[in-house]
């Protein structure tokens, strides 16, 4: 599918198609679902898809995760007319912050911070991320605006696997996602029958 056109039945979904297979090899994610962000037809649907189910909450601050975090959660927060706060990879900000280790999906431990001037106590914040894999990234973000005293109103991402984690986020927390359920087992196994529409030749590796 051309990555800037769009059917003219945009199905919740429709632009999972977009997204890209990864050619570079196993140190990196399975596949890469920014080429959505380059059509905004389809990033505005993603956007309205990702915030159907917080229609009646209050939200008063959208937060998202350093980095392709930073673009998805910027689009929900100027959607809402809410600001938005970034979760950084830890020693980016120059001001006072909160830590936190954790592990990605690659399994390396790594650390993260959030500012200490912005979130107060009772604030009901939206976290959003590209993508929910093992988890651990998206529940050190919970656990810094928790800790500061704030409300976890849900967890928003293009797709959360069933892995152990993501199923942790799904039974603790109110989430959306993007993945219809008929697609969800063939996230869950880190493969997409839309993969088929790139060219084979530079599909070097599809984690089947």
């Amino acid at each position: 599918m051309d990555v800037l056109a769009a059917p003219a039945d945009r199905r919740k979904g429709w632009y999972l198609s977009l997204m890209a297979p990864n050619t570079k090899g196993p140190m990196f994610a399975w596949l890469d679902p920014s080429r959505i962000y380059c059509n905004s037809l389809a990033l505005a649907d993603c956007v309205s898809d990702l915030l159907s189910p917080f229609h009646r909450d209050t939200i008063d601050l959208v937060a998202g995760i350093d980095a392709m975090g930073f673009i998805l959660g910027a689009s929900v927060a100027t959607t809402l007319g809410k600001g938005f706060l970034t979760i950084r990879k830890a020693g980016h900000l120059c001001v006072a912050t909160q830590n936190q280790t954790y592990s990605d999906y690659t399994g390396k431990e790594k650390n993260m911070e959030i500012r200490l001037d912005v979130i107060k106590p009772g604030m009901r914040v939206l976290l959003v991320d590209q993508w929910i894999e093992t988890g651990g990234t998206m529940k050190a973000a919970i656990q810094l605006v928790e800790r500061l005293g704030a409300t976890v109103v849900g967890v928003a991402a293009v797709a959360i696997e069933n892995t152990e984690g993501g199923k942790w986020i799904k039974e603790n927390y109110n989430f959306s996602h993007c993945v219809p359920e008929v697609l969800q087992s063939q996230v869950d196994r880190k493969h997409l029958e839309s993969f088929r529409s790139f060219n084979s030749s530079n599909r070097k590796y599809n984690f089947t």
